[in-house]
């Protein structure tokens, strides 16, 4: 076998220019690395002596599936292979539950969701015979994943289990729940005059209840009224203490600019910091760095060496229009080794940037953020006590986006910064009005 550490692979789509991964002269490459893998790919390099050339993907999504294409070189011979990748989620257990009555039986519904490709339904009786289905809905979700809601018919005649069996056609894995219902709970008299009952049921409880309101209502019109006024007043008032609160915060604790500085000892091995630490960009190479506990591992971030237990604070800093960045602020004591997911759930409150597209890091969905201009320099500022984390555009004096409940849970709060390839961040003063 073909030792390929010396060769160039090349994991591609459709255009050979955009790469999933590229493997070159000894060294992963990302310069040009499809955005919607970054972070994602990893060349398993234990095969590469022996010729094995295979590329793992974390987090698999719906839109990874198809074809890739995987490029082999080295001097003037080449290679390459067309490769098929399906992907496939099994979804929840069934739900089986019981409706109504209808036609003279009982209406059973079951349900399941989180299936990849659609799915495959099946009623059957204890002796595996198929009951024929009254009723079948597919519907997708936006992330792809199809959800099945059928309906079937069950007489008073059958004694025995029923169960509903989701099957995903591309494993062929099933998923089964089981349901037995005893004849108690079939109707003693026909479903029309059950209906029929019913229906003079309600229309005497409407009549009650329809007298009891008039009743009532000529009653307390006249205190309502007088409710009416003690009400506003006191929501005037309530409007008027928030109102003077904040103006008396605005005032009484202003806004502190703070110089920053970057944090070497949390800093991903592969980022690179400028002397003053206030400059930040990711090198081509890992550095030779001590593995202490407050360093990140896999995620390519940095802290700011200040942190806040109160107070009003804000800083700026110089973005990059190209690459991958994101900033904000983070929890003391987020986690630091392994893959993060950068949420508020997880102590992160940021903005991010792709591809001259820019969210806010919310959950459970990220929140696309419209920029006229891409800023170049970005104003977060933190109020502790408020939960507030507002990220501002200074050149073009508009606001970007606003955490407006963040949890802090009277923990001590650091800048937070993460770089990706061509991208860098750098750390600058503001002028505050």
């Amino acid at each position: 076998m073909v030792s390929a550490q010396n060769m160039e692979v090349r994991w591609f789509r459709s255009e050979f220019s955009n790469y999933v991964h590229l493997y070159r002269a000894g060294q992963d490459q990302y310069w040009k690395q499809m955005p919607e893998y970054q972070e994602r790919t990893e060349l398993l390099k234990d095969g590469l002596p022996g010729g094995n050339v295979a590329l793992r993907i974390l987090n698999v999504t719906l839109s990874d599936k198809g074809q890739y294409h995987r490029f082999l070189q080295n001097g003037s011979f080449y290679e390459e292979a067309i490769l098929e990748l399906k992907v496939t989620v099994s979804g929840s257990n069934p739900l089986i539950s019981v409706e109504d009555y209808q036609d003279g039986g009982i209406r059973v519904v079951c349900q399941s969701a989180g299936w990849y490709p659609k799915p495959e339904v099946l009623w059957r009786d204890f002796r595996g015979q198929h009951f024929p289905l009254l009723t079948e809905t597919y519907s997708q979700n936006k992330n792809g994943l199809f959800q099945v809601e059928t309906s079937i018919i069950i007489q008073q005649n059958i004694k025995q289990n029923l169960s509903c069996c989701i099957k995903n056609t591309l494993l062929h894995q099933e998923k089964e729940s089981i349901i037995r219902i005893s004849d108690s709970f079939f109707p003693k008299i026909s479903p029309e005059t059950l209906a029929l009952i019913g229906v003079l049921m309600v229309c005497l409880v409407f009549l009650i209840g329809f007298t009891v309101f008039i009743l009532r209502e000529n009653g307390k019109h006249a205190k309502e009224l007088g409710k009416y006024d003690a009400v506003t007043r006191e929501r005037d008032a309530e409007i008027k203490m928030q109102a003077a609160e904040l103006r008396w915060r605005r005032f009484a604790v202003p806004i502190e600019e703070v110089s920053l500085t970057l944090d070497a000892d949390t800093a991903h091995p592969q980022l690179i910091l400028s002397e003053d630490c206030k400059y930040v960009r990711r090198g081509d190479t890992q550095q030779d760095l001590p593995d202490n506990p407050g360093r990140y591992d896999t995620y390519h971030c940095v802290l700011g060496c200040e942190g806040f237990s109160s107070g009003r604070h804000c800083w700026g800093v110089k973005a990059a229009d190209a690459g991958v960045w994101a900033m904000g602020v983070a929890r003391d004591s987020m986690k630091r080794k392994g893959w993060i997911s950068p949420t508020p759930e997880e102590g992160i409150w940021a903005i991010f940037q792709c591809g001259g597209e820019y969210w806010a890091l919310t959950s459970p969905d990220h929140t696309p953020l419209a920029l006229s201009q891409p800023p170049e320099l970005i104003r977060v500022s933190l109020d502790y006590e408020l939960g507030q984390v507002a990220f501002f555009d200074v050149g073009n004096q508009v606001p970007i986006f606003t955490f407006q409940t963040a949890f802090f849970t009277g923990e001590r709060i650091r800048p937070w910064f993460r770089v990706v390839p061509i991208a860098y961040l750098e750390l600058c003063p503001i002028a505050l009005e």
